[in-house]
C-alpha cells in the first residue's frame, strides 16, 4: 500500500470523525451518521488495503 492511500484513509477517517462530531454538538442526527458511515468507509478501505499488502508479502 502506497504512502498516499494511507494517507487518504487517515484523512477520510478524520474527516467522519469531525462530521461526527459536529453533528453531536448541533444535535444533528444525519450528520452524526453521516461522519460515523464515512470513518466505517475509510476502515474498510484501510482494511482492504492490507489484505493487499499481505497477498503481495
Amino acid at each position: 500500500m502506497g504512502i498516499a492511500d494511507k494517507a487518504d484513509n487517515a484523512a477520510d477517517k478524520a474527516a467522519g470523525k469531525a462530521k461526527e462530531a459536529a453533528g453531536k454538538a448541533t444535535d444533528d442526527e444525519r450528520l452524526e451518521a453521516e461522519g460515523r458511515s464515512e470513518q466505517g468507509t475509510a476502515s474498510l478501505k484501510q482494511a482492504g488495503e492490507n489484505v493487499k499488502d499481505a497477498v503481495k508479502g
